[in-house]
């Protein structure tokens, strides 16, 4: 008595996946930019989750800009309006330079959850995940620059270089934001842990914030401050949007010295970000 024949389901009824396994042929990893573009997707897709990232963003410089300018605006400068052209620009900085530990704060709880290690074994390209980030940072950043230029102008703020000034300060500003995410993100990759990311950047950007130039002018500060505040990368990129905004002379100096700034922090910290992303356990 013979067996029955052994029924074997055909390509079109045979799983989809199976299939794609069973055919031997190899899937192409995307390319380097569409990966980058879908992990910004993705950080971006996660301020729903978490919008206090987007709340301090708008929160920061309407806090600064208007109890400043308020409370000690006419202590500090002959008026208010007066002050304003000096502290509104130092406001973009800082604050930009305040929520810049977001990004390594959502990195360090990539890595916590697992998602971390699961995107390392992609067919990416190894710095996608880190460059996506950025994407997502400058698109923050953008928005809370937004925020300071619409209460500044609102307060009574006009700028001397109309929107051009305005915009080469915005951009100046963000590409120093940017240089700090990656510091961040190396911070995250060494630490594992979101609430020591913010605990360190806070450590951190607290006391370059106030020892520098945003608030009022170092000629005022004793000399041993004067001399923090002189080497302080925040007093420079301070200074940049300050002359690119209202114009003046010495406005060259203060750009590249921000420029420098940001180009050191990019070099220093990319490679150690991508070498802790790539060595971790």
């Amino acid at each position: 008595m013979s067996s029955p024949a052994t029924t074997r389901p055909n390509a079109a009824q045979a799983d989809p996946i199976d299939a794609l396994l069973a055919s031997g042929r190899s899937r192409l990893g995307a390319g380097a930019l569409a990966a980058s573009a879908a992990f910004g997707r993705r950080a971006m897709l996660k301020l729903r989750h978490d919008p206090k990232q987007l709340v301090d963003s708008a929160a920061i410089p309407i806090l600064f800009t208007v109890l400043f300018t308020y409370l000690f605006g006419g202590a500090i400068s002959t008026s208010t309006g007066a002050y304003l052209k000096v502290l509104l620009p130092g406001v973009l900085s800082m604050s930009i330079a305040i929520v810049t530990m977001y990004g390594g704060a959502r990195l360090a709880q990539d890595v916590r959850s697992g998602a971390f290690d699961r995107f390392r074994g992609l067919p990416v390209w190894r710095g996608a995940l880190v460059l996506g980030g950025l994407l997502s940072d400058a698109a923050r950043y953008l928005f809370a620059s937004a925020i300071v230029v619409v209460l500044g102008m609102a307060m009574g703020y006009r700028p001397g270089n109309g929107a051009l000034g305005v915009s080469a300060a915005v951009a100046v500003v963000i590409a120093f934001g940017l240089s700090l995410s990656l510091l961040w993100a190396a911070v995250a990759l060494a630490v594992h842990d979101p609430a020591v990311v913010i605990s360190i950047a806070n450590a951190v950007l607290m006391p370059l914030s106030f020892a520098s130039n945003i608030f009022v002018q170092p000629g005022t500060m004793p000399g041993w401050l004067q001399a923090v505040v002189k080497v302080n990368p925040l007093s420079h990129v301070a200074a940049a949007a300050r002359g690119l905004m209202n114009g003046g002379g010495g406005t060259g100096g203060a750009v590249l010295w921000s420029l420098t700034a940001t180009a050191a922090i990019t070099l220093v910290c990319a490679p150690i970000t991508l070498h802790l992303y790539g060595r971790r356990d």
